[in-house]
C-alpha cells in the first residue's frame, strides 16, 4: 500500500536497530531510524541490487521523494544507473563551485603579473581583496550575472569611491574574459553594466607651479622634522619629479652613484621601458646619507616600522606634506612632475622634449621613433643639474622669475 503524508509525519521508530521499512511503492520506500526519517530506493543494475539516496524527511517531502524515483526509474529505462549519475552530478557541482571568482582572478593576477608594475599589482590585489571577494568571491564564476557585480560594485560608490569603481569594474571584465578563454565562463557579464554607474570627472594633481610658491614650499621641505626616510624622500621628490610609486620602490641596485644615475627597470615603469634618471649633485649627496642609513637593505626608502622587505608606504610623503600645510587641494607627491614640468618649460625654458622624456612620457625623435632610455642623456644631465641649482635659488630667496603670461 502506498503511504500517505499523515503516516510519514507520524510513524514512530519502533526501536530496532537496522530500522523499520515502509514500502511505497516503485522500489521506494521510508526508513525510520532513531536518527530520523530516511527516503531509499532499491533498483538493479547489471543484475546487481544498489540502493540510491532520496533525501531525509521532512526536507524532502513524500511527494518531493516520489519526484525523485520516477527520475531515477526514467534514467534506469535509458540504461543509465541512477547512483552513478548522482556522483558525477555531484562532482560536476564540486567542481564548479571550486572554480569560484576568486580563485579565478587570483589566477588571473598571477599569470599577467608581467604586465604590471610591482605597485599596480599591489593596488589591482586591493582592490580585489577589499572590494569584490566579499562579495562575489566565493561564488562559481559561471554563475554570476551582471546584478551579482553592480552589487558589489553599488558598495564602493556608497563610501564615495567613485574615482576607483570604473577601474574595478574593469578588473573585473578582465577576469571574466580571462574565465571565457579558459573555459570557465561564457561571456563577460561586466559588458551588461555599461550607464549603470555613477561617472567621476578625474581631477588633476594638485601642484604648485608658481615659483615664489615653489620656494615656499622648498623651505618646508627643508625645514621638516620627521623622520630620516621620509626627509630624504621629500628633498628628492622636486629633484627627480619621478612618479611618487616609482620613489618609494627605488632599490639601491638600480643606483650607481659613482656614475650619478638611477636605472628604473621596464617592469616598475608605466611604459614598460628602462628608464634612466641622472642625478644632480644634490640628489648624489642625499643619496649618500641615505645609503649609510639603508645601504644593507634592498629598498633605498624601506618600509617604517613594517617589514623590512617592503618600501614606503605610498601615503608617506603625501602625509608629510599634509603635515606642512600643504593638503591635497593645494600640492601632491604628485605634483611635483607638473611643478618641474611647468617651471622647466615656462620660466627656465627648457626643451620641452627633454623634460618629457624625463618625465618617461613618451617621446619620438623628428622620425616619429621612440627614443631609447639613453637618448640626450648628457643633454638631460645638464638639465637637471640646472633645475636642482635653480630649485636651490628658490628656496633661499634669489632669482625668482614670474610665469609668462598670454599677450
Amino acid at each position: 500500500m502506498a503511504l500517505t503524508d499523515t503516516f510519514v509525519k507520524q510513524v514512530k521508530h519502533s526501536g530496532s536497530v537496522s530500522g523499520d521499512k515502509h514500502a511505497d511503492g516503485g522500489g521506494m520506500y521510508l526508513l525510520v531510524k532513531a536518527a530520523g526519517k530516511y527516503w531509499r530506493l532499491t533498483y538493479r543494475v547489471a543484475g546487481k541490487q544498489k540502493t540510491l539516496a532520496l533525501g531525509v524527511y521532512p526536507a524532502v517531502s513524500l511527494l518531493k521523494a516520489r519526484q525523485r524515483r520516477d527520475k531515477a526509474r526514467e534514467l534506469l529505462a535509458d540504461g543509465i544507473d541512477p547512483g552513478v549519475a548522482k556522483q558525477e552530478a555531484k562532482a560536476a557541482q564540486v567542481a564548479i563551485l571550486a572554480n569560484n571568482f576568486e580563485r579565478v582572478a587570483l589566477e588571473w593576477l598571477d599569470k599577467t603579473k608581467a604586465d604590471r608594475m610591482a605597485s599596480t599589482q599591489g593596488k589591482v590585489t586591493t582592490w580585489l581583496q577589499k572590494d569584490v571577494f566579499p562579495y562575489i568571491g566565493s561564488m562559481a564564476i559561471s554563475t554570476i550575472g551582471p546584478r551579482d557585480v553592480l552589487a558589489a560594485l553599488r558598495h564602493m560608490e556608497g563610501r564615495g569611491a567613485l574615482d576607483s569603481v570604473q577601474r574595478v569594474k574593469q578588473i573585473c571584465g578582465q577576469v571574466f574574459r580571462y574565465a571565457v578563454a579558459t573555459g570557465g565562463a561564457e561571456r563577460d557579464v561586466t559588458q551588461d553594466l555599461k550607464g549603470s554607474l555613477a561617472k567621476h570627472a578625474p581631477a588633476h594633481y594638485a601642484a604648485i607651479t608658481d615659483p615664489k610658491q615653489a620656494g615656499d614650499l622648498m623651505r618646508s621641505i627643508f625645514n621638516y622634522t620627521g623622520h630620516p626616510y621620509v626627509i630624504a624622500a621629500l628633498k628628492l621628490s622636486p629633484l627627480l619629479f619621478v612618479r611618487p610609486g616609482e620613489l618609494r620602490g627605488a632599490e639601491w641596485a638600480e643606483i650607481d652613484l659613482d656614475a650619478a644615475q638611477w636605472v628604473i627597470p621596464a617592469s616598475k615603469m608605466k611604459m614598460k621601458v628602462d628608464h634612466v634618471v641622472p642625478l644632480c649633485t644634490q640628489a648624489v649627496a642625499i643619496l649618500q646619507d641615505m645609503k649609510k642609513q639603508t645601504g644593507t637593505r634592498r629598498h633605498v626608502f624601506p618600509s617604517i616600522g613594517r617589514s623590512e622587505d617592503r618600501p614606503m608606504s605610498e601615503n608617506t610623503v603625501n602625509s608629510a606634506l599634509h603635515a606642512m600645510g600643504y593638503g591635497t587641494d593645494k600640492h601632491t607627491a604628485h605634483g611635483f612632475r607638473a611643478m618641474a614640468r611647468t617651471i622647466m618649460d615656462e620660466v627656465l625654458e627648457e626643451r620641452v622634449d627633454l623634460i618629457e622624456h624625463q618625465l618617461a612620457h613618451a617621446v619620438k625623435d623628428p622620425n616619429g621613433r621612440a627614443y631609447n632610455r639613453t637618448a640626450h642623456l648628457p643633454a638631460r644631465r645638464a638639465m637637471m643639474q640646472r633645475w636642482a641649482d635653480y630649485l636651490d635659488k628658490l628656496r633661499i630667496g634669489a632669482d625668482v622669475i614670474t610665469l609668462r603670461t598670454a599677450a
